[in-house]
């Protein structure tokens, strides 16, 4: 069976808290957003423990979360990751799958914006439901939903068959348009009214699903990213440090430099 997008059952301590009037959501891209740096490398180090991959695989897996983190995402590298993970599922069963979770999440939660964490509880206290909204398997996104108490997640839909993926795409890849046209499709069957609703990324990728909703938010945003959301007043919030602590570095090392010439220049 291939699941769909959809809103969980509520926790023990419930999900979001209806309202009358209140038919909005908020929807929270996962990386350089809700997390600093990026869970696919967590899912990668998680499947290399498991022999699903190589260490050469990890390797290029730690240089790219680190650009990642520095300059956002790209079409390119996305593209690279969504052809290894659907080669990398082809065969295996969603259990096998689900049973990195922990190993996931243990790389993965440490990682949480506190801050981000707050707001979205703050809109489920509002009467809005939220939402992971991922490239990644809408399993493996859901699980990190349950984990956090969100309502649900959006991700990326592979088709499965008898308990295992089969490679192929159950649906959008949940990366640019993709991404926007799940929520859409989740808001239809839910029915949530996106111009009451709320989104947050970091990356240009993510403007189609930032303008499918009535309150888009720029968080630790790629250049485009903060260009457009400065043209159109779009709220801006900044958490990333770790491209800060590289330029400190940078000029201290420089500095450093420049003491030991004039030094033996001396």
């Amino acid at each position: 069976m291939t699941e769909r997008p959809h809103i969980l059952p509520p926790p023990p301590g419930g999900g979001a808290i209806k309202r009358d009037g209140e038919r909005g959501a908020a929807f929270f891209d996962l990386d350089r957003t809700l997390i600093a740096g990026s869970s696919s490398f967590q899912f990668g180090r998680a499947a290399y423990r498991a022999g699903m991959v190589t260490r050469r695989d990890i390797a290029r897996d730690f240089y790219e979360n680190v650009r990642f983190r520095l300059r956002g995402s790209t079409d390119a590298m996305t593209d690279a990751v969504r052809e290894r993970v659907g080669t990398l599922l082809a065969g295996t069963h969603v259990r096998d799958l689900q049973r990195l979770s922990p190993a996931v999440l243990a790389g993965v939660l440490p990682r949480v914006y506190p801050r981000m964490l707050e707001l979205a509880y703050e809109h489920q206290d509002a009467g809005r439901p939220v939402f992971i909204c991922t490239a990644a398997a809408q399993e493996m996104a859901e699980l990190m939903a349950i984990v956090l108490t969100f309502d649900g997640a959006v991700g990326s839909v592979a088709e499965v068959v008898d308990g295992v993926y089969t490679g192929r795409a159950g649906g959008p890849f949940n990366y640019r348009e993709g991404k926007a046209q799940a929520i859409r499709e989740l808001a239809a069957r839910e029915g949530l009214d996106l111009q009451a609703s709320y989104a947050y990324s970091d990356s240009e990728s993510d403007l189609p699903m930032l303008r499918a909703v009535g309150h888009p938010v720029a968080v630790n945003p790629d250049k485009e990213l903060a260009r457009v959301a400065r043209a159109e007043g779009w709220e801006i919030m900044r958490f990333e440090r770790l491209g800060r602590k590289l330029r400190v570095a940078a000029a201290a090392a420089l500095l450093g430099g420049g003491v030991a010439v004039g030094r033996a220049v001396r």
